[in-house]
């Protein structure tokens, strides 16, 4: 579980730096990252792709994250 959090939290930041614009609070990068976790893992998995390690889980958990962001914003324009 603290590795989730851990990881959620890197990927969260750093999808916020990716990403430009405000920021979501430490709660908000931690939820953002985790759920970024699955959306990335599960994309990852669809394509064949695996991995392991830290640094594969904060790239997966990056990848689905700015995708889960870049989501959120076209919404909230629509």
């Amino acid at each position: 579980m603290l590795y989730w959090i851990l990881v959620g939290l890197v990927a969260g930041w750093l999808t916020g730096k990716i990403m430009k614009g405000s920021g979501y609070g430490v709660i908000g990068d931690i939820v953002l990252g985790i759920l970024g976790g699955f959306i990335g893992g599960y994309i990852m998995s669809r394509l064949g792709i695996g991995g392991g390690g830290v640094i594969y889980g904060i790239v997966v958990a990056v990848f689905g994250a700015v995708i889960l962001v870049a989501i959120v914003r076209a919404l909230r324009r629509a």
